[in-house]
C-alpha cells in the first residue's frame, strides 16, 4: 500500500455513536515522498550512534536504569501524574501521602519496563508480552479494576466525558483481538520489505488507534517502541524512549495521530515519528557522552580519598543505579557498618558529589546531583 493513497479506515455506526474501524496494516508499504527517505536515513544514523555508545560504555547497565526512570516519569506525566524524577527515585515512605498514588503509577511503569525487557530474552514481542506488561502497569493503582492484562471487552473513548462528546472513539471491542493479531503479524512478517522504523511508526499509530486496553494505552503504546527496537536487534540495550519528545510536542503528537484518522495523512505522522527518533537518539547519545566525561571526572575526585577510595567507588556504582539515597541505603547496599556509611556520605559531600536535600537532622536524603542533572535537561 502506498502512503499517498492510504485510507485509514471507516466510521461504523453503533448505538448512538460511531466507532473508527482502522485498515489492517500487515502488508507491504511504499511511498514517494523524498523527505521520508532523508528522515529515515537521519533516524537510522542517530540510532546506530546511540547503539554504539550503549555497546562501548563500560558497565552500561548501571546507566540504563536511569533511562528507564526518566521514561517512566515522563510517560506517566503525559497521562497527568505529577511525580518528579527525583521523587520517582525515593522510597514510598519519603513521598507525601497525597502524592503516593502518582508515585505508585510511575514505580509500576519502571517495574513493567524492566520486566518486559527481561522477558524479551525468551519471549518475542507479542500481544502476550504486552498483556503481561499491562497487568504490571495497572497493579494496585488507578485503573486496577479495568481489566488489567486483558484486552477490553467494552467500548472506550478518548477525550470528553462520555461517548456522546468524545474526541475519538476507537474500534468496537468485538474486533480488538483481530486488529491486535494483525498488528502482531506485522511486527514479524518477513515476507514484506518494510524498514523497521517505518514498521514501528505505523505500529504505534495503529496501537493507539485500536486502544486495546481500557486504561494505560498511551504508556503501553510508547513502551512498544523500545520493545520493538530491542526485540528486533536495532538496539542492544533499551536506551531510546520517545515519551520526552512526545511530551515536549504534545499537541503536535496528538494532532499527527488524529490527522491520519481524519485526513488519511500517514505521511505527516511518519515524518513526525522519524524526526522524534532522530532527535531522541541524538540526545541519548549526548547523554552517554556526558556520562563518560562525568565518570572520568568523578574517578579523579575519588583518587583523593586514598585508602577510602575503594569504598567510594563501590558507593558510586550504587549511586549510578540509585542517585537519590539515604545513608542506610549505602550501609545495606555495600554491606558496611553504619559509621563507615556515614563517613562515605561525608566524603562524597565534601567532593561535591552528594547534596543533602531535606535540611533535616534525621532521615536525611542525598542526591548525586552531577549525574541526576544529566537526565533533567
Amino acid at each position: 500500500m502506498k502512503f499517498e493513497t492510504f485510507q485509514a479506515g471507516r466510521w461504523q455506526q453503533r448505538y448512538q455513536y460511531q466507532s473508527f474501524e482502522p485498515t489492517w496494516v500487515n502488508h507491504d508499504w511504499t511511498w514517494e515522498d523524498p523527505r521520508i527517505h532523508l528522515l529515515l536515513e537521519s533516524a537510522n544514523r542517530a540510532l546506530g550512534e546511540l547503539n554504539a555508545f550503549s555497546l562501548i560504555v563500560p558497565d552500561i547497565d548501571l546507566f540504563i536504569q536511569m533511562h528507564v526512570v526518566k521514561e517512566a516519569q515522563t510517560s506517566s506525566r503525559i497521562e497527568g501524574t505529577q511525580t518528579g524524577i527525583d521523587e520517582a527515585l525515593l522510597p514510598e515512605e519519603h513521598i507525601r501521602p497525597e502524592k503516593r498514588d502518582d508515585w505508585r503509577e510511575v514505580r509500576n511503569y519502571i517495574d513493567a519496563v524492566n520486566a518486559a525487557i527481561a522477558e524479551l530474552a525468551t519471549l518475542p514481542l507479542s500481544n502476550r508480552l504486552l498483556r503481561q506488561t499491562h497487568a504490571l502497569l495497572m497493579r494496585g493503582v488507578r485503573g486496577e479494576h479495568k481489566q488489567p492484562g486483558d484486552f477490553r471487552t467494552s467500548q472506550n473513548w478518548i477525550g470528553g466525558s462520555s461517548l456522546a462528546d468524545a474526541a475519538f472513539i476507537p474500534p468496537h471491542h468485538d474486533g480488538v483481538a483481530e486488529y491486535m493479531s494483525d498488528l502482531e503479524q506485522f511486527w514479524h512478517n518477513e515476507q514484506i520489505t518494510v524498514p523497521h522504523l517505518i514498521r514501528i511508526a505505523i505500529s504505534h499509530y495503529q496501537f493507539e488507534t485500536i486502544h486495546p486496553f481500557l486504561d494505560g494505552n498511551g504508556r503501553i503504546g510508547r513502551l512498544l517502541v523500545p520493545l520493538y527496537l530491542v526485540g528486533h536487534g536495532l538496539l542492544a540495550k533499551p536506551s531510546l524512549y520517545l515519551s520526552d519528545f512526545f511530551e515536549r510536542n504534545r499537541t503536535s503528537y496528538y494532532d499527527a495521530l488524529m490527522r491520519v484518522r481524519i485526513a488519511n495523512d500517514l505521511i505527516h505522522w511518519v515524518r513526525f515519528f522519524l524526526q522524534g527518533v532522530a532527535e531522541t537518539a541524538a540526545k541519548g547519545r549526548d547523554v552517554f557522552r556526558q556520562i563518560l566525561v562525568l565518570r572520568t571526572d568523578v574517578e579523579q575526585r575519588i583518587l583523593t580519598l586514598g585508602k577510602r577510595a575503594p569504598n567510594a567507588r563501590a558507593a558510586l556504582d550504587l549511586l549510578y543505579r540509585q542517585p537519590v539515597i539515604a545513608a542506610n541505603d549505602l550501609e545495606r547496599g555495600l554491606g558496611v557498618s553504619k559509621p563507615t556509611a556515614h563517613a562515605l556520605v561525608r566524603d562524597l559531600e565534601r567532593l561535591k558529589l552528594l547534596t543533602e536535600t531535606t535540611g533535616q537532622m534525621r532521615d536525611r536524603i542525598y542526591m548525586f546531583d552531577p549525574y541526576l542533572n544529566l537526565f533533567l535537561s
